[in-house]
């Protein structure tokens, strides 16, 4: 009886905040239609701006990649004076909404930036980057950095330094040591790590908003049906489409990434 009592609060929440909105959610299309539920498929528009959103996170999740694991091989490896202060500061966007990183992009790359003033003072031009596909790429950067960079780093601090001491012995190359020591350890961090950045990128509303004037995402194409076309089929059929998505990459993710992390400690 005492667990009932300590159970229902948290199943009247459920309820009410998830399942409730979900199932309602997945019953708006059904009003204009079956169609409705693949019209991100069969509409050019919205298939256009899904493939847009999807090249964008997947382009942003891998440089994010790239870059983050390089710096977190350096930083894990080393200690030198003023190292967890700058760890503090790369991590440091992490506190920022992404209405603010897009209004960093602006400052810099907007029309009255100083990317803009220099260009006008060499080329007599002024060219702004901040509102189309450019902008969107950093600000996505931007914001991915920090939380790869602070996995990376973790990951690396806890690596068996012996193995690589090893593989140097044995006068293994540079590529080896990477292919086969550092990679193995790196490659669950990578995995989990680049699979919430692809769903936050696919997701990324914020940052959207304030620079996507001449690139569309699927955010921004969702509000624009919801607000100012109030076609709520049609903008809760493109929040399943978008939402199936990034749980299917998290889900994979998950399953390589236990499989890889096995196999690691294997």
């Amino acid at each position: 009886m005492i667990a009932a009592f300590c159970i229902a609060p948290a199943a009247v929440v459920f309820a009410a905040f998830w399942l409730l909105p979900m199932a309602e959610l997945a019953w708006l299309p059904s009003t204009k239609g079956a169609a409705t539920y693949f019209a991100v498929l069969t509409e050019p528009r919205y298939l256009k701006s899904l493939v847009q959103t999807t090249v964008l996170s997947v382009a942003v999740t891998l440089v994010s990649l790239v870059v983050a694991a390089a710096v977190g091989l350096y930083l894990g490896r080393r200690e030198f004076a003023g190292r967890r202060l700058l760890l503090s500061v790369l991590t440091l966007p992490l506190s920022f909404p992404g209405v603010i990183v897009g209004f960093f992009v602006i400052l810099v790359g907007g029309r009255q930036g100083p990317f803009a003033d220099l260009t006008d003072a060499l080329a007599g031009q002024r060219i702004t980057f901040a509102y189309g596909l450019t902008g969107l790429f950093l600000a996505y950067v931007y914001f991915s950095l920090p939380r790869a960079i602070a996995s990376f780093t973790a990951v690396v601090e806890r690596m068996d330094r012996e193995l690589e001491e090893a593989a140097r012995s044995l006068a293994a190359p540079r590529w080896a040591i990477v292919r086969d020591v550092w990679w193995p350890a790196l490659q669950p961090t990578a995995l989990a790590v680049g699979a919430i950045l692809f769903a936050t990128a696919m997701g990324a509303f914020g940052t959207a908003f304030t620079l996507a004037s001449r690139y569309e995402v699927l955010p921004i194409t969702i509000y624009n049906e919801f607000t100012n076309y109030a076609n709520f089929a049609l903008a809760a059929s493109l929040s399943i489409a978008l939402g199936v998505m990034t749980w299917a990459v998290l889900f994979v993710a998950r399953r390589f990434g236990g499989a890889a992390a096995a196999g690691a400690a294997a």
